[in-house]
């Protein structure tokens, strides 16, 4: 896997992880107190679409139009996609440096997770952005340069759960949203996880993962239920069937300590998502409790 996301800006990964992350930051903000806002992986904070089929030595088919674009034109989705999509909208205007384009017009910019994030923070929430490709945080630097009440830190992602948790404010979303191009990625984030959760026990922590190999993930979810966690679920979407030739079939988010009724949101939004973005028979989605929550 490249690690620029710009090949994957827009796809069906982003679509369903960012509709779910614009959900997890509604969901905690309906509580008046702070928050910290901690990504990981951070990226650069956002995509040129036209120039997602150029890489550094050979060129590759984009992926946004199977995902964000296949939305363009939508006009019966459920207020999940309205907000996220309006979102998306405005960041592509921004870039433009006009108003927000049409229903039906394809875009030419995607956000990354940390403007969702940023652009629905309050006066009193706080973000802090971790990349450690010295190029991204570059950009990323740059993008963010005059954001109120962030900062963005040239780091190892895993260590900074250490260096950052827990936070004053005493609620956190944490995003881990790693490139998966370490073959011992999926071990690494349980570490880090049972290191997130030994310092910081009720904050909200949000895990995205490609779905490749079944194996692998349940796997990684063994290793989340040896941490005897707190209240967990995973939301997945599958764009293709397991028979399918495509590698990535899908994807899904794994969240400790959902907010109240994120469940259900996830489960309207994906159930909405599957049929529009599937690319072959046999996907789907589904939201699933890991352990489930009392009462």
């Amino acid at each position: 896997m490249n690690y620029r996301h710009q090949f994957h800006a827009g796809n069906f990964a982003d679509v369903m992880k960012h509709v779910l992350l614009v959900q997890l930051a509604r969901a905690l903000q309906k509580k008046e107190r702070g928050l910290l806002y901690l990504d990981t992986h951070a990226g650069r904070g956002g995509y040129d679409l036209a120039a997602a089929d150029k890489g550094d030595s050979l060129a590759r088919k984009p992926e946004w139009p199977d995902g964000i674009g296949r939305l363009a034109a939508r006009i019966d989705m459920p207020e999940a996609i309205v907000d996220y999509l309006a979102l998306a909208k405005e960041f592509d205007a921004r870039e433009l440096g006009g108003s927000v384009v049409a229903t039906g017009n394809a875009p030419r910019f995607y956000p990354g997770s940390p403007w969702f994030a940023q652009r629905l923070a309050r006066p009193l929430d706080r973000l802090a952005l971790v990349e450690k490709q010295e190029d991204e945080f570059l950009a990323l630097s740059a993008a963010f340069r005059d954001a109120a009440r962030t900062s963005v830190h040239e780091m190892d992602g895993y260590t900074a759960l250490r260096a950052m948790l827990p936070p004053p404010e005493r609620r956190a979303l944490v995003l881990i949203d790693p490139p998966f191009e370490a073959q011992d990625e999926f071990a690494q984030i349980a570490v880090a996880l049972r290191e997130g959760l030994k310092r910081f026990s009720t904050g909200v922590f949000a895990v995205w993962y490609p779905l490749t190999e079944r194996a692998r993930v349940d796997d990684f979810f063994d290793a989340v239920l040896a941490l005897r966690p707190p209240p967990t679920l995973f939301a997945e979407l599958a764009i293709a069937g397991e028979s399918s030739a495509i590698r990535m079939k899908g994807s899904g988010l794994l969240v400790i300590n959902p907010p109240w009724q994120f469940d259900r949101a996830a489960e309207s939004a994906l159930a909405w998502l599957a049929p529009v973005l599937a690319q072959t028979a046999g996907g789907g989605a589904r939201v699933t409790w890991l352990v489930r929550e009392l009462g």
